[in-house]
């Protein structure tokens, strides 16, 4: 299940998205990232022919079962990681930028310490 992590970004926003407004298009993609529509509609071509999402004829897409496998583990994991930096001490902005990068870097092992580490000293983990 290893992908690029611009794949992953992508796919945990088509998540985002689809939790907050339930239908997600390209353009909602380019507007959330800040990105050009034409570079949105390449990504999502790949990620169509990779099988992680389909798109109907309207232009909505939805996450297929690896898709949202990938989504979920990225969203769980900037969740947690910006959620315990904030129990730290600090600041959400940060908290966020720095949780977007380590979200892709951190091993599985080190993932589940981690997880295990909040859930025992209370931490938000949302």
């Amino acid at each position: 299940m290893k992908i690029l992590e611009s794949a992953e970004n992508y796919l945990e926003t088509i998540l985002m998205l689809s939790k907050k407004k339930g239908n997600v298009r390209s353009i909602d993609i380019a507007n959330e990232l800040d990105f050009s529509k034409p570079s949105v509609s390449v990504a999502m071509k790949n990620l169509r022919m990779n099988g992680y999402l389909e798109m109907d004829a309207n232009g909505y897409i939805t996450l297929l079962p690896a898709g949202l496998a990938i989504a979920e583990k990225i969203y769980e994991r900037h969740t947690l990681i910006s959620n315990w930096l904030v129990a730290l001490g600090v600041s959400p902005e940060t908290a966020v930028k720095d949780a977007c990068r380590m979200e892709h870097v951190i091993s599985e092992e080190s993932f589940e310490a981690l997880k295990r580490h909040a859930a025992s000293t209370s931490a938000p983990t949302r």
